[in-house]
C-alpha cells in the first residue's frame, strides 16, 4: 500500500494548501529537468505527481482515505459488488484493512489497523559537535495536540543529510498499529575555518616566509582542540599541502577518522627596515646575477 501522505511528507490532516506547498517543494526538487539521466529522481517525481493528483481532488482523497491507494479497483468493481467473495478482492482487502470484524452476512466491517505517522524534524549542529557527538532536546506536537520532549543523542561524523531516527516516538498508530518514529533530519553549519569533504578536513595554516624558505615547524589546528606541529621541510613552495592521517572527521558508527589536509600560506612583511631592504635588494641580485 502506498502512503500517499508520507510521500508527499504531510500529516493525515494537512489542509489542502499544505498538501499544494508541499507537492511544489518536492516536485521543484525531483524534477527531471533538474536531475537528467537520474532514474531514482524520475521514479520519485512520479510517485509524488500520483500522490497529488489524488489527495489534492477531494473527492478521491476520501476514497483513498477509506480503501487506500487501490481506491480505483473498488471504484471499478462498482458498489453492488460482493468483495468478500473471491480470492483477488478478498486478500486485496485484507492487505490493506487486516481480518474483516465478525458480523451480519453482507454487513461485516474492517478492523483498520495503520501504522502511526512519521515525525520529520530538522536539527543544525556545529563542526565541533559532528566531531564529538552531541545530544538535542526535541519538542513536537504528537498527533493529538499534546507537546511532547525527549533527548536524541546525534553520532559523531554525522553529516548534513543524515538522520537520526528513534523508534516509537512519532504518531500513534490506530487500532493496534504500531506507533511512528521520530526522525531527525541533521544538517552541519558551515564552519569559519574548517572545511569538510566526508571525512576529510581542509584548513589553511599561515606560515612565515622563512619558515617556507629556510625549513621549520608550524602549528596545526585540529577540531579535536589540540594543536599538531607540522614539519616544513625547507624550499616549500606557498599553497602546497600537507596530509595529517587520521586527523579528520571521526567515520560514522567507526573507530576510524578521516585525514586532515593542512593548506600552507606565506605571511609576508608589510614593512621593511632599510637594513631588511638593502639584504632583499642583495638577494635579488644573487639570484639574478
Amino acid at each position: 500500500m502506498k502512503d500517499y501522505y508520507q510521500i508527499l511528507g504531510v500529516s493525515r490532516s494537512a489542509t489542502e494548501q499544505e498538501i499544494k506547498q508541499a507537492y511544489r517543494k518536492l516536485a521543484r526538487k525531483y524534477h527531471p529537468d533538474i536531475n537528467p539521466g537520474d532514474k531514482q529522481a524520475e521514479a520519485h517525481f512520479k510517485q509524488i505527481n500520483e500522490a497529488y493528483e489524488t489527495l489534492s481532488d477531494a473527492e478521491k482523497r476520501e476514497k483513498y482515505d477509506r480503501f487506500g491507494s487501490d481506491w480505483k479497483r473498488y471504484e471499478q468493481a462498482g458498489p453492488g459488488a460482493d468483495y468478500a467473495s473471491g480470492a483477488d478482492f478478498s486478500d486485496f482487502f485484507e492487505s490493506i484493512f487486516g481480518n474483516r470484524r465478525a458480523g451480519r452476512p453482507g454487513g461485516a466491517g474492517f478492523n483498520t489497523r495503520m501504522n502511526g505517522q512519521d515525525i520529520e524534524q530538522q536539527v543544525d549542529i556545529t563542526l565541533e559537535e559532528a566531531f564529538h557527538g552531541t545530544q538535542r532536546s526535541v519538542q513536537f506536537s504528537t498527533p493529538n495536540g499534546s507537546p511532547r520532549t525527549i533527548t536524541v543523542k546525534i553520532p559523531a561524523g554525522s553529516d548534513t543529510g543524515g538522520r537520526v531516527r528513534v523508534a516509537g516516538e512519532g504518531g500513534l498508530g490506530m487500532n493496534g498499529g504500531a506507533r511512528g518514529d521520530l526522525i531527525l533530519q541533521v544538517r552541519v553549519l558551515p564552519h569559519n575555518r574548517f572545511e569538510r569533504k566526508g571525512s576529510d578536513l581542509y584548513v589553511t595554516v599561515e606560515v612565515g616566509m622563512y619558515t617556507l624558505l629556510l625549513g621549520g615547524q608550524a602549528a596545526v589546528p585540529t577540531l579535536g582542540g589540540k594543536n599538531i606541529t607540522m614539519t616544513i621541510p625547507a624550499h616549500t613552495q606557498n599553497g602546497r599541502t600537507f596530509r595529517l592521517a587520521g586527523q579528520g572527521m571521526p567515520v560514522l558508527h567507526s573507530h576510524h577518522h578521516g585525514d586532515l589536509y593542512a593548506k600552507v600560506q606565506a605571511i609576508l612583511p608589510t614593512k621593511l627596515s632599510n637594513r631588511e631592504r638593502e639584504l632583499f635588494e642583495e638577494l635579488r641580485r644573487i639570484s639574478e646575477g
